[in-house]
């Protein structure tokens, strides 16, 4: 730790197939190699971080979230619960209160607010997290059951539990949601540093500018890794230069990255390419992050 704090890297992309994964996993053990790390995939929708990172499992835990339950012997029709659900996940139908779980941001204003407690707040589980060593890295995987429509809440409860449970690893990376949506926010909103991942093609440069306006909104320090660097053009360098951006790093487009990749398996103890990118990423991180994070009082 730096001053007592943890250093929390988030790894994103405005797209998927990036190489999002490619880069988490492998930073991550590159980085355990010298530094205490810790790895959370919170692409919690669908997690494949556990692809390559093939570790001893410690615990595993099911997460739950608070959506509240109608009492009909207590209920007296009043309405309060309606007009105080902002997320119009209560309706009320004649002598009927429906409640859409789907709906349920689980902040208690109707349960809290109903004069006759009619609506008491029940746990509904949402997803299960497991928690793994891996050599030297430590590694968490978060995984939304199917149907659960929000992410968010999963997202919240896995950064409680690096919070509460990982406060002696040096370097946290997250593994975020590929996107600009809510997960995306809930997954670096407490972040150091973003990593955006892109491509050098006419969708990847798309996606990365609305990535890049999504940081600047959350006032988020960010950097650029350009993967598969030499497939497409130079407009998403050319874009970063001109917005000054920082570019960590290009990963060259290698066909042996991508059959070890296919295997899955690691890459930078096995491709000198690969390695010398994350040397350069990890170069930044202590010169930028690691060394502005050390001047915190």
């Amino acid at each position: 730790m730096i001053n007592g704090r943890n250093i929390k890297i988030a790894i994103a992309s405005g797209k998927g197939g990036t190489g999002k994964t490619l880069l988490s996993t492998n930073l991550a053990a590159f980085l355990s190699d010298r530094n205490s790390t810790l790895l959370v995939d919170l692409d919690v929708e669908e997690p494949n971080d556990s692809l390559f990172i093939k570790g001893d499992l410690l615990r595993q835990s099911e997460q739950f979230k608070m959506i509240p339950q109608w009492d009909e012997s207590k209920c007296t029709l009043c309405g309060e619960c309606t007009k105080n659900c902002r997320f119009h996940a209560i309706l009320q139908m004649g002598s009927f209160i429906a409640v859409f779980k789907e709906l349920c941001h689980s902040c208690y204003a109707c349960s809290e607010l109903c004069p006759a407690g009619a609506l008491p707040m029940q746990p509904h589980k949402m997803g299960e997290t497991a928690e793994y060593t891996f050599s030297k890295l430590k590694f968490i995987e978060s995984r939304l059951m199917i149907g659960e429509e929000q992410a968010v809440p999963l997202i919240h409860k896995t950064h409680k539990l690096v919070d509460e449970s990982y406060t002696d690893s040096l370097f946290q990376l997250f593994d975020c949601p590929p996107g600009t949506s809510c997960p995306v926010i809930a997954a670096t909103e407490n972040v150091d540093f973003v990593i955006l991942v892109t491509e050098p093609t006419p969708f990847g440069l798309h996606d990365l500018r609305l990535a890049v306006e999504t940081m600047r909104k959350l006032q988020k320090p960010f950097g650029v890794v350009i993967n598969r660097s030499g497939i497409g053009n130079n407009e998403v360098e050319d874009y970063c230069i001109a917005e000054g951006i920082d570019i960590l790093t290009k990963i060259p487009f290698d066909k042996e990255i991508a059959r070890y990749y296919s295997r899955g398996e690691l890459v930078f103890n096995k491709v000198e390419s690969m390695k010398s990118s994350l040397e350069e990423i990890s170069n930044f991180l202590d010169n930028n992050v690691v060394e502005r994070t050390s001047k915190r009082v």
